[in-house]
């Protein structure tokens, strides 16, 4: 008893009216909030590694496929968004339509997409946070910009292995110490940063426009090297499957609906707002850098700065480098608020540790919960190399789409009744090309990717068996009402 206690609809939207968290977010502040998670590591780092190594210049097909996969999915986010205005994205969605046992396992996968988004991020920025520095002369200890794993060239020739990403640790508990402070003033900051970083990446489509060739173009699709995922078709495929990871962060705003001043509104336009404009400018810029330089020299960890380079704009390189932090920290802001609300509201569910859900009397922000997520991205940042923690993050957040697909589907046959502010069109049909479309993009990542996924998977099952499927709180109050209907009546 217990494993499939759905949350009523009507609870959680009274939780909504009467949330604990300050609302202070319009439709501009979410829509940006949705730009400032997307526009991140996807496009400043991923661009040269997938373009490179996977699909060479269709990997603008390769992020049409990850934006129609994402756009389908973020239809079905705004219906449920716009219908249970509460944290949780994802998590409370599976709670109101599948059960609890789902919605744990939802929470749980949730993880993968926030909190190690935060950690790839993290990478990403302590990668132009080092170039950057290297360009006024000044070099940090090698083996602590990089996990050990990962191999590093030394100054004097030879190479190393890295022992700790410090550059990325530290950003990470920046960005945790500033969500402490406050939604409104990390939602500011966000804004702010979001518009320089957009603002920059028009410049390298508009500077870059004119230098490029068109035989770096060609050939569209290079054949396939013999390997599934190298070129080809399924480097197309593979390449999409990376490229999602760029995506990632507008259902991001869907964990923002307790701080929403209008979430029936403003959700869905925060959400495909964010999305229909982060898609138009991935492609230009895609398009620009590999029609700038040969794909095959782009698997560098500053691939927007190298195709300025190659342009002979070199004023333009480090402007770019410094959107880059600027840009990355936003994302990081983002990803991390996103991992400490799903925390937050599993708390309040009881199936988590109490502390998750303390709020600071002044600030009225999950402080408890920042920090203890701060402090395990930082650890993640710093001892994972990016090509995990990039292939993770996309993993867990295809099945994350997914389960919600499949939850707006079970909603709408269980409970047809209930308002929605915004419905999902087409029906059945949108979530179903959504569920089909992630299916086939979780299918083109590596094996041990997967084995990563069940083990985490694992690991968390045993994690509700021990402590929250006995201290669930929908669990234990479907149980009272079991046994007080139960009772025989005192008067005939």
């Amino acid at each position: 008893m217990g494993f499939f206690t759905r949350k009523s609809i009507a609870d959680l939207q009274d939780e909504a009216g009467r949330g604990t968290l300050r609302r202070s977010l319009g439709p501009v502040n979410l829509t940006t909030l949705g730009i400032g998670s997307v526009i991140g590591t996807g496009i400043f780092v991923l661009t040269g590694t997938a373009a490179s190594q996977h699909a060479g210049p269709s990997l603008v097909i390769s992020m049409v496929i990850a934006a129609l996969a994402c756009a389908f999915a973020g239809l079905c986010y705004a219906e449920l968004a716009s219908m249970i205005p509460v944290s949780g994205s994802a998590y409370t969605y599976a709670y109101a339509t599948a059960g609890e046992i789902f919605a744990w396992i939802i929470g749980w996968d949730l993880i993968l997409e926030y909190a190690l988004s935060a950690s790839t991020v993290a990478v990403g920025w302590s990668g132009y946070f080092v170039s950057f520095l290297g360009d006024l002369g000044v070099h940090l200890p090698v083996r602590l910009t990089a996990a050990p794993e990962v191999v590093l060239a030394l100054p004097g020739g030879g190479v190393t292995h890295g022992l700790f990403n410090l550059p990325a640790a530290c950003i990470v508990l920046l960005v945790a110490a500033l969500l402490c402070i406050g939604i409104r003033e990390s939602a500011n900051t966000n804004t702010a940063l979001v518009v320089m970083k957009v603002a920059v990446l028009l410049v390298f489509v508009t500077a870059g426009a004119s230098y490029v060739r068109r035989e770096h173009l060609t050939p569209f699709i290079p054949p396939n090297t013999g390997e599934f995922g190298a070129f080809g078709w399924s480097g197309v495929l593979r390449a999409a499957a990376i490229m999602f990871f760029a995506y990632v962060g507008f259902d991001a705003v869907s964990t923002a609906a307790q701080e929403a001043k209008n979430p029936q509104r403003d959700l869905p336009i925060g959400i495909l707002g964010s999305l229909a404009i982060c898609t138009v400018i991935y492609i230009l810029v895609a398009t620009v850098l590999i029609g700038i330089v040969p794909y095959s020299r782009l698997n560098v960890p500053d691939p927007l700065a190298v195709g300025i380079d190659a342009t002979g704009l070199t004023w333009l390189s480090p402007v770019i480098k410094v959107s880059a932090l600027f840009g990355l920290f936003s994302t990081m802001l983002v990803t991390l608020m996103g991992q400490t609300r799903i925390f937050f509201t599993m708390s309040r569910d009881g199936l988590l540790p109490s502390a998750f859900g303390r709020v600071h009397p002044r600030w009225r922000t999950p402080h408890v919960s920042t920090i203890l997520t701060g402090c395990a991205v930082a650890v993640a940042a710093g001892l994972l190399p990016i090509s995990v923690l990039s292939q993770l993050v996309s993993m867990g957040t295809l099945l994350a789409f997914v389960l919600v697909s499949i939850g707006v589907m079970v909603l709408r046959r269980a409970r047809p009744d209930l308002e929605r502010p915004f419905r999902t069109p087409w029906m059945p049909w949108v979530p179903i090309v959504a569920i089909v479309s992630c299916v086939a993009q979780m299918a083109a990542l590596p094996l041990p990717t997967w084995i990563r996924l069940f083990v985490w998977l694992g690991l968390g099952m045993a994690v509700y068996l021990l402590y929250g499927r006995g201290r669930s709180r929908a669990a234990s109050s479907a149980a009272r009402a079991s046994a007080e209907s139960a009772k025989p009546a005192i008067f005939p």
